[in-house]
């Protein structure tokens, strides 16, 4: 009885072995990346699928960052880490390249509209003023189910639109809610999402 116990263990392994990762579905804090994912650990996972490439940043900057599934625009992931040594994951965004996304956040995902977030975060949420480097960006998601996931990593989000905001909604320092009749008729729609982890100390 043992004997075939062990020889069914020894079949089943390399099923078990090959399961692939997800490609596809919910983002949470453990999954497709968990935090203590590495660059050699997701090479593992994903094989030819994870790439090391130089990811675009804020002013013009750029930083070295680790690409799931770079040849398929609406499921390409990129993973920042710690350092250039990309020991330790620190985070994953998802960016609007195909204009939509087979990931999603709290169902949230690339093109969802304020009202969507709104309704997945359980409230009206703060958003950064448009149209500069950081312009878009949820400031304060007011003690929201998006405020942090459960497993403790924080949700990013970004909003945008293809023409300029009015003038009231931009620049450096200004801030307006979700439910601001001016950002509402303007309509912007989701173009970047992501989850940081925790800093370990």
């Amino acid at each position: 009885m043992r004997i075939a116990f062990l020889a069914l263990l020894l079949v089943a392994a390399p099923a078990f072995a090959q399961t692939p990762p997800p490609q596809e579905g919910a983002i949470n804090c453990s999954s497709p990346v968990a935090p203590n994912d590495s660059e050699k650990s997701l090479r593992q996972r994903y094989g030819r699928d994870a790439v090391v490439q130089e990811l675009p940043g804020a002013e013009g900057e750029t930083y070295k960052g680790l690409v799931l599934l770079p040849r398929a625009a609406d499921r390409r992931i990129e993973i920042t880490f710690t350092d250039d040594a990309t020991k330790r994951a620190t985070g994953l965004s998802i960016r609007g390249n195909a204009k939509t996304s087979q990931w999603n956040l709290s169902g949230v995902t690339i093109g969802s509209s304020l009202a969507d977030v709104q309704k997945a975060n359980g409230k009206p949420f703060v958003v950064s003023g448009f149209d500069w480097d950081y312009g878009g960006f949820v400031a304060d998601w007011k003690g929201g189910a998006l405020s942090r996931l459960e497993g403790g990593c924080r949700v990013m989000m970004r909003f945008g639109k293809a023409t300029g905001a009015p003038r009231n909604l931009s620049g450096d320092g200004v801030k307006v809610s979700s439910d601001n009749p001016a950002l509402v008729k303007w309509g912007p729609v989701v173009t970047e999402m992501g989850i940081s982890f925790a800093t370990k100390r």
